[in-house]
């Protein structure tokens, strides 16, 4: 579709630094996009979210390690102290033993032979001893006389006993839930190397003494495991029970640490095999937890994230600020564009900012500068060329009308003329004065276009039949048969200009005519009035040859009038600008040889308000036929 307005260069050079965000309706816009002040916030808020986070990631990942390694350091440590505590105590024992086995008291009590003897006198050395256990053996490994604090001494402790006598190089011994480091003397009597053997006295303490003193101070708890069960273990009971069935412990290979977890808690562990210096399978298990070292990492994070929010809280102040001034200039500069392409060539360019804001001010103001000239230059020299068409075109046919009434004047003048040719002559004069006067009225409402619209509800039935009678009595209408079909009358009411519509509705008609007159006596014309949704559509539809390839795209650019005698080439300029003031257009629907369709869209209510009440009720799409005979 081809519009046929005469816009001026200024507006299309205009729109071309015009913001989208200033395009009229329908046209398509272009996102309205980010503004640079929040893409630096956001920019600075995410660089200093992923460096938080990131170093957060990273100081966490070498506390771990560094507290994974302090850690096994200080479980191997608690294992050499254990083992160099338990020597101390082994060697005080050993000691104790020796002299106890150089008494002579306690070699006539092992030379008496009567076992309740043995007994009797035994207590007091175990007494005097203060251990925890205390045993005396004959020279086979029976037991004859076993004391213990902690339980009774059973078969079984006899048992453990006779088997550490005869494993001289074991020094733990396991009776149920207690766990006893022990010491074993022979009592000679004589010298050790010739002297008679008379028995072995054994003294023990309980291990839990002695693993007590390391946990305290290190914070490492320890627990002795023989055969999954536990005999001694500075851990509670609730965690002895959960300790007893972890099979990574049970499995575990000694100086290689393991992490454990019992509930909520967990665990660096480190076990020591002592089953070859045990009467049974033995296992020391140190651990020690993660819990204290968990909450000073969670209180370096804390630290870490809060020194973030806090930069990111300043940065967040100091990058606005810097923003505003960096972007301030730049929204200057937008509304400096805008508004040029709105038009407004007064609004003022910013001239301060950083280096390059300047210097696309001053590129901005010069370009401006050059599209100000340009148009007025292009508006000139276009206002020349639409004076010199109008020129073209309106002094032919001003000159023909001009001639006809200068010559026919000359003929009335003349004595010889009867009445009836004088008649005649009058009535071309008035035919020629009636053209004159049609040709000037064209032009007045080619220059005041949509500056005096007076709307008003009309039947554009009676608007077509009003145009049709005017066409009837015009000249060059002569022979051509119109066919008009009307509309239902309540649904061609439309709040219109009558006078203009009814002139635009005459310039279609009238150039349809003009196209069918070399056709003879075949030339016809049809009109149709129907209803289109909230649009009132009038097709004028002729027999002629067709609209001329060449001139199609100019077809409603004033002053085209290619192929007619006479005209000013303002017929379907103005019908066009009427139809668009009025919320529609003209359009050329078809044409070839034999059938040229134009269609002229008007709505039916006032632009932005809803429709009248008469436009209210069903529609009716169809166009009711009510031809007129051919005339």
């Amino acid at each position: 579709m081809v519009r046929g307005t005469n816009l001026s260069r200024d507006t299309q050079l205009g729109s071309a630094v015009e913001f989208q965000a200033s395009a009229p309706e329908g046209v398509s816009r272009q996102p309205a996009g980010v503004r640079t002040q929040v893409l630096l916030v956001l920019a600075m808020a995410l660089v200093t979210v992923i460096v938080t986070a990131l170093c957060v990631f990273l100081i966490r990942h070498r506390l771990r390690e560094q507290v994974g390694g302090d850690l096994a350091q200080d479980l191997k440590h608690s294992v050499i102290t254990f083992e160099d505590l338990q020597a101390e105590r082994l060697g005080a024992l050993d000691r104790e033993n020796s002299l106890l086995a150089e008494l002579p008291t306690i070699k006539a009590l092992m030379t008496s032979g009567d076992k309740l003897t043995i007994q009797d006198g035994a207590v007091e050395f175990w007494q005097l001893s203060g251990n925890d256990l205390f045993a005396l053996a004959d020279p086979d490994g029976r037991v004859v006389a076993a004391y213990a604090k902690a339980t009774p001494p059973d078969d079984t402790l006899r048992r453990e006993l006779k088997m550490l006598v005869e494993s001289p190089g074991k020094h733990y011994l396991i009776n149920g839930s207690s766990l006893y480091a022990c010491s074993l003397r022979p009592i000679y009597f004589g010298n050790d190397e010739d002297g008679t053997l008379l028995g072995y006295v054994i003294s023990g303490i309980s291990i839990e003494r002695t693993v007590r003193q390391i946990s305290q101070p290190t914070g490492v708890e320890a627990t002795f495991l023989s055969e999954g069960h536990v005999v001694a273990s500075t851990l509670g009971p609730e965690v002895q029970a959960s300790l007893a069935t972890q099979p990574a412990l049970l499995s575990a290979k000694p100086g290689k640490p393991s992490t454990v977890h019992f509930g909520d808690t967990k665990f660096l562990t480190d076990t020591e095999d002592l089953s070859r210096t045990a009467t049974s399978p033995l296992q020391l298990v140190l651990l020690k937890s993660f819990e204290p070292a968990e909450r000073w990492i969670d209180r370096i994070d804390s630290i870490v994230w809060s020194t973030g929010l806090l930069a990111l809280l300043a940065g967040t102040v100091l990058m606005i600020t810097l923003s505003r001034l960096l972007t301030r200039p730049l929204e200057e500069l937008s509304k400096s564009v805008r508004a040029f392409g709105m038009g407004d060539s007064a609004y003022r360019i910013p001239r301060y900012g950083t280096q390059e804001v300047r210097q696309l001010s001053t590129a901005f103001a010069g370009m401006r500068d050059e599209i100000q000239q340009a148009n007025r230059a292009l508006v000139e020299s276009e206002r020349l060329a639409t004076i010199g068409r109008m020129a073209s075109s309106v002094s032919h046919d001003l000159r023909h009308y001009l001639a006809a009434v200068y010559a026919n004047a000359e003929f009335l003048a003349s004595d010889r003329l009867g009445q009836e040719e004088r008649a005649e002559i009058f009535a071309d004069i008035r035919a020629a004065v009636h053209g004159t006067t049609d040709m000037i009225e064209s032009l007045l409402i080619f220059s005041r276009t949509g500056t005096s619209v007076r709307r008003s509800p009309e039947t554009m039935n009676a608007l077509l039949e009003r145009a049709v009678g005017l066409i009837r009595a015009h000249p060059d209408a002569e022979g051509v048969k119109l066919a008009t079909y009307y509309g239902s009358p309540a649904d061609t009411v439309a709040v219109v200009d009558g006078m203009q519509i009814e002139r635009a509705i005459y310039n279609l008609l009238l150039n349809a005519c003009q196209a069918v007159r070399s056709s003879g006596p075949s030339g016809q014309v049809k009109v149709a009035v129907e209803l289109q949704g909230q649009y009132i559509v009038v097709n004028v539809i002729d027999n002629g040859a067709g609209v001329p390839e060449n001139i199609r795209k100019s077809l409603f650019d004033p002053f085209v009038s290619e192929g007619k005698q006479k005209g000013t080439g303002l017929g379907l300029t103005l019908a066009h600008r009427i139809a668009v003031e009025h919320g529609g257009e003209v359009i050329l629907l078809s044409s070839s040889d034999g059938e040229t369709v134009f269609q002229m869209k008007v709505a039916r209510a006032l632009p932005l308000q809803p429709p009248m009440d008469v436009l209210e009720g069903s529609p009716h799409d169809e166009v009711v036929a009510n031809e007129k005979a051919w005339t």
